[in-house]
């Protein structure tokens, strides 16, 4: 899985949508399948017209401020791109900074933000939010 300045290096040097689109679709083949195990009900993430599962776990941090892991999977191909852009902007990082993570200015930034159909968009904020939930739970445990 590339980092998360791998992939606004390679966004910036795609000019065309088409081919930013093609390259989100590699992101998201890079991704590690899911197990069967995490497929579940609880993991699915509700308000995504494609299916979307997220598990989240935390390793020690400093201060109360646990470190976010996050895997993720799903059934449609630019969406697991998706999901592989968020993990790589939120997985490992403190739970403090995952609870301010904003995708609309990463997506701007990726030059995505205006392809997204509505419906994309919308099932990309479910996720984040429930990303930014678990952070807020790890930090609150």
């Amino acid at each position: 899985m590339a980092s998360l300045q791998t992939i606004i290096d390679d966004f910036e040097y795609l000019d065309d949508w088409e081919d930013r689109y093609r390259y989100l679709i590699e992101i998201g083949k890079s991704l590690p399948d899911l197990p069967e195990d995490d497929r579940t009900e609880d993991n699915k993430v509700k308000g995504c017209a494609s299916q979307v599962w997220l598990v989240a776990s935390t390793e020690p941090g400093d201060g109360g401020d646990p470190v976010m892991i996050f895997r993720g999977d799903s059934d449609a191909h630019i969406v697991r791109g998706l999901v592989g852009v968020v993990l790589a902007a939120t997985s490992g990082h403190k739970a403090s900074e995952v609870e301010s993570f904003d995708e609309g200015a990463l997506l701007s930034r990726l030059g995505l933000g205006e392809h997204l159909s509505p419906q994309r968009a919308n099932g990309l904020r479910s996720m984040v939010m429930r990303i930014k939930a678990h952070a807020a739970a790890a930090r609150a445990a």
